[in-house]
């Protein structure tokens, strides 16, 4: 099996968008896909987070107008029916005084970078 890793650490809406796109059609593709949240993707994982992430642009603002299904509903997709996993920063999540408790529910167990790096060898890696 091919593996997808894909590294979120932006915090607007089109790379957040895209990247769970990649994520949920490489998962259902029967790719391996390991998805890692850090910086400024972390909190909108975060249960207290509400809203959406902002737009950088045009495309952005129509996809809210055109209601694109939200990436967060994307990434539980991916991990629902491809079996993708999505791992929080450990270290953002520290940072941040996230608990691993407080992450939506379809997150996997915290890890740090060195590890998630060990698991992405040998395959494609995204980053956005």
């Amino acid at each position: 099996m091919s593996k997808v890793s894909i590294i979120i650490t932006s915090g607007s809406r089109e790379k957040l968008q895209f990247a769970a796109m990649m994520a949920s059609v490489a998962a259902v593709s029967a790719y391996e896909v390991t998805v890692f949240l850090s910086m400024n993707a972390m909190p909108y994982f975060a249960n207290t987070h509400e809203g959406g992430a902002p737009t950088e642009g045009e495309l952005g603002r129509l996809m809210e107008e055109k209601n694109v299904p939200d990436f967060m509903e994307l990434f539980e997709q991916a991990v629902e029916l491809g079996d993708a996993k999505i791992y929080p920063c450990s270290m953002a999540m520290d940072v941040m005084g996230i608990h691993k408790d407080d992450v939506k529910p379809f997150l996997a167990e915290p890890l740090g970078l060195t590890k998630f790096m060990s698991m992405a060898e040998g395959g494609q890696c995204w980053s956005f």
